[in-house]
């Protein structure tokens, strides 16, 4: 098996945020919603996905850096050294043979591995204890109107060498960075222990109109210069309701926000939509024919304001 360090390309010297910024860049490149079959890539995302697992989490990082290949029995009722390990030339040892075939090696190391080794009495075997397998952790990004309204999303697992999909559900006003945990879809359990869990961090992406306010949602409008002067009636988008007729007050200047009640994002407790915030944008012709531009001078002659007056005077 490949050094988890070696497969994130990190020194075993890396800060947990280091790792962390190596495992993201490789799983954007090589996931297979991303490289759909390509099996090189598939297996660089299943590798680097194991490798995180481990060095991701401070405990079982220790665990490896301490026992290598055999971590994952430590401290789970089984000796890591049982069927002996590689000494530093290459070769390897039987710790059964090095101590002689009369040695307990739970005993020798103080009952910190348990398994069949250890005793639990005189004369008397300790029954092996059971353990919850490991958790595993993806990530997944969804579209944003899903994550206003909710759905499932199809997720893509490495199993056994082959690739298994399962179907995720997203609840609505589900944020960004929301973990979503899917019950027995880990590492078989020990001894007969549960399964482990899959752990799903949601990324939500961006929309190309909309962006999120807590449970409110921001959406820019441009209107003409008529429009807003004169006041009017323009359709605008939606997450969850298509368009909806907005009335922009005679009068509004750029920059003026418009609420749209109970149409933003659910909220996760209460379940109740916060708003849709629209900001407007006043958008002036850039060129203007003869005939436009005498009357914006009539108009400018007949309503003489200056919007500065009195604005920065002491």
């Amino acid at each position: 098996m490949a050094d988890y360090y070696t497969i994130l390309g990190v020194p075993r010297s890396a800060s947990q945020a280091e790792i962390r910024k190596a495992y993201k860049k490789i799983a954007r490149e090589n996931h297979p919603d991303n490289r759909p079959g390509d099996k090189a890539a598939e297996e660089r995302f299943k590798k680097a996905a194991e490798a995180y697992d481990v060095l991701g989490d401070e405990d079982k990082r220790k665990q490896y850096d301490q026992f290598g290949e055999a971590y994952k029995y430590a401290g789970k009722g089984q000796n890591p050294f049982q069927g002996g390990f590689r000494g530093g030339g290459g070769q390897e040892i039987d710790l059964e043979d090095l101590f002689g075939g009369g040695v307990d090696l739970g005993d020798l190391f103080g009952g910190a591995f348990g398994g069949a080794g250890g005793r639990a009495g005189a004369g008397r075997q300790r029954p092996p204890r059971t353990q919850k397998g490991d958790d595993h952790r993806t990530r997944i990004q969804v579209p944003f109107q899903t994550a206003a309204n909710g759905g499932t999303h199809d997720l893509s697992l490495q199993r056994n060498g082959r690739t298994e999909r399962l179907s995720v559900k997203i609840p609505a006003g589900v944020r960004d960075g929301s973990v979503i945990r899917l019950a027995g879809e880990g590492s078989p359990g020990i001894n007969g222990g549960p399964n482990g869990d899959l752990l799903v961090t949601i990324n939500v992406a961006p929309h190309p109109w909309f962006r999120r306010d807590g449970d409110h949602v921001l959406l820019e409008v441009p209107v003409s210069l008529t429009e807003a002067a004169l006041g009017a009636k323009v359709d605008v988008p939606t997450l969850s309701e298509g368009q909806v007729s907005l009335t922009i007050p005679p009068g509004t200047s750029s920059g003026t926000k418009l609420r749209l009640r109970g149409k933003g994002f659910p909220n996760s407790k209460t379940k109740e939509r916060g708003d849709q915030l629209v900001s407007i944008k006043v958008v002036v012709p850039r060129e203007l024919d003869d005939r436009s531009r005498e009357l914006l001078q009539e108009l400018a002659r007949e309503l003489p304001q200056n919007p500065r007056d009195g604005l920065w005077s002491a």
